[in-house]
């Protein structure tokens, strides 16, 4: 994992994983109020940073099917330059390796690992605070990066207490399939009312090995994505429906294993029968992101 931030060094961007995820209701402006459990693990994206005279911002590589001015790590630059009037500019690589629209954060990391190394490289010093309230700006699932703690969450994602959660390793498994998060969120048959619960709940379940909750978003995406479904069914075959569960609005399935050596036994077991494009990873969790204590403080 990352070692120290600087020019040139390849820094992590984990994948995240939501442990639960409940719909309590919803804003008048639309926007849905949530309560999540983020845990980072320790696989991701990882990107690189150069730096410019011109105070230009530029993404060195391409993303297929993502115009520069869409990158959210090119947003990310842009908006630190317009909040602090910043000229200094970068040249951003970033090697992709985590699925779009798979639910694991993906983007989203990327983004708070520019605002995280930005912050630092160009000897802004903003506070963590300052830096997850424009994380907000760029996305729901960006301030939980730059908070860089698992984390129970509320609101729209954006109101965070720490976790301490027991040792667990994670197969993730991407079923070939990129999931448009608004699309789930607009779908008249998602579940909008589950009833509140407590970081206290969740606390005391958190040893179980069945995963607390549900996610709501689940019985929205499968229905949609027969792949999403195929993953659930093939997994909770071999580790039980309790320990496997989607991950934020999908399409990447989870299932939570006592170690790596049980999580590496497992996508051993069903790897063989994944169809063609179907892709996966086997991580540890992390408590805390791989640049909370060499980043921004409070």
């Amino acid at each position: 994992m990352t070692a120290r931030i600087d020019w040139q060094v390849w820094l992590d961007a984990p994948a995240k994983i939501n442990l639960f995820l409940h719909v309590t209701g919803r804003r008048a402006d639309g926007y849905h109020l949530l309560q999540t459990a983020f845990r980072f693990v320790d696989f991701g994206d990882r990107l690189r940073f150069s730096p410019r005279d011109d105070g230009e911002v530029r993404r060195v590589n391409p993303l297929p099917g993502v115009p520069e001015a869409d990158d959210l790590c090119v947003r990310a630059a842009r908006l630190l330059q317009a909040e602090t009037g910043c000229r200094r500019g970068v040249d951003i690589e970033l090697d992709k390796r985590l699925p779009m629209g798979g639910g694991v954060g993906g983007g989203s990391s990327d983004a708070a690992t520019v605002l995280l190394a930005l912050n630092r490289l160009w000897e802004l010093d903003l506070p963590r605070a300052r830096l997850q309230a424009l994380g907000l700006r760029l996305g729901a699932d960006v301030p939980v990066f730059v908070f860089g703690r698992a984390a129970f969450a509320e609101g729209v994602g954006e109101v965070l207490q720490p976790l301490e959660l027991p040792p667990a390793a994670y197969l993730v498994v991407a079923p070939g399939v990129s999931v448009p998060t608004p699309r789930i969120f607009a779908d008249p048959e998602l579940t909008r009312n589950t009833e509140a619960c407590t970081i206290a709940d969740f606390a005391a379940a958190a040893d179980s090995t069945a995963l607390f909750g549900r996610n709501d978003l689940e019985p929205v995406a499968v229905r949609l994505y027969p792949e999403v479904r195929q993953a659930i069914d093939m997994l909770a075959a071999l580790a039980g429906r309790g320990a496997v569960r989607m991950s934020g609005s999908g399409a990447c399935v989870f299932v939570q294993c006592a170690d790596l050596q049980a999580a590496q036994d497992l996508m051993k077991a069903s790897s063989a029968s994944w169809p063609a494009g179907w892709q996966g990873f086997v991580a540890q969790g992390l408590d805390e992101h791989p640049l909370y204590r060499m980043s921004a403080q409070v």
